[in-house]
């Protein structure tokens, strides 16, 4: 049984199946018998867990036990602490009410990559970076919690699962390696 850390690419579809014209994690991950554990959007980058073991991929996906995610997101302006407190209430995103989170603003690290293609830039609009940690992930949660708020994402990167971080385990975009399941 292995359990393997990825650092998803920009733009990169979370399944192995073939889709013309675009990359998926067959391109990345050679090793067979392993699927997702939980899932990116195309356009959103960072760390991703998968495993060739059923029922670990069932326990690290299941809206029961969904581990803490931290994000790192960029958005358009500067959420001033209204904002930050109305993001760590519960949100109503019209189809559901988030659960409370923790979000703050930080500094851009030093250590992120680049993204390609760059995120776009406005002359006259500020960006900022937020870090966020849900303990959910409704499709596209971010990203809409932060329009919700009046700054939408420009880029949104997954920094941890649970105990597995990229702080910890420093993969560039479209590495992998593999980990100690114990340490889930």
């Amino acid at each position: 049984m292995s359990l393997i850390l990825f650092n998803k690419p920009f733009d990169v579809l979370c399944q192995f199946s073939p889709q013309p014209g675009r990359a998926t994690l067959a391109d990345y991950i050679q090793r067979p018998g392993v699927y997702p554990a939980g899932r990116l959007d195309a356009d959103s980058e960072g760390l991703m867990l998968l495993t060739d073991d059923g029922k670990l991929q069932h326990r690290i996906a299941h809206p029961e036990r969904k581990a803490p995610k931290t994000y790192l997101v960029q958005v358009e302006g500067v959420p001033d602490a209204a904002a930050l407190a109305r993001l760590q209430a519960p949100l109503d995103l019209g189809d559901f009410t988030t659960l409370p989170c923790r979000a703050a603003r930080v500094a851009e690290p030093d250590w992120l990559w680049p993204r390609q293609p760059p995120v776009r830039q406005r002359a006259h609009q500020p960006t900022s970076w937020l870090s966020l940690t849900i303990s959910e992930g409704k499709n596209r949660q971010v990203r809409r919690m932060t329009a919700k708020v009046g700054y939408p994402t420009l880029r949104l990167i997954r920094l941890s699962i649970g105990r597995f971080s990229l702080a910890s385990h420093p993969l560039l975009p479209g590495e992998s390696m593999a980990v100690d399941q114990a340490d889930l």
